[in-house]
């Protein structure tokens, strides 16, 4: 299956990620590493370095437009989880087009026009 987002991580260096901070509180049943967050409002929490100019992600590892991951991928909060990728379900995500364009990235192309790049050599 492809997954633009392993080469990319444009969105993680781009966005402020903010949630409800019961994300972040293991007593309240959430999951995201509280270590990682900070206090953006007395309700709302922050993926520390997301609340910065220019943000980026502390659990971003990597070269953006490269190669790069998640660190806590399956413990990441709510706005992670829910941001596709564009084209991911057949569904055009002008943010991420936005996120990659400030990174030098070119927008991801439909997936009509990606099968035609991806022919085995």
């Amino acid at each position: 299956m492809w997954n633009p987002c392993i080469t990319c991580g444009a969105c993680c260096a781009f966005f402020r990620a903010s949630f409800y901070w019961s994300e972040a509180d293991p007593q309240a049943g959430g999951l995201t590493p509280p270590h990682l967050t900070t206090k953006l409002t007395p309700h709302h929490a922050v993926m520390r370095g997301t609340e910065h100019q220019p943000p980026r992600c502390v659990a971003l590892h990597g070269t953006i437009g490269t190669s790069v991951r998640c660190v806590i991928h399956p413990l990441r909060p709510s706005p992670c989880r829910e941001f596709q990728a564009s084209w991911v379900g057949g569904v055009h995500n002008e943010r991420c087009d936005r996120a990659r364009a400030a990174h030098g990235l070119p927008p991801l192309s439909p997936p009509a026009d990606r099968r035609l790049d991806e022919t085995p050599k």
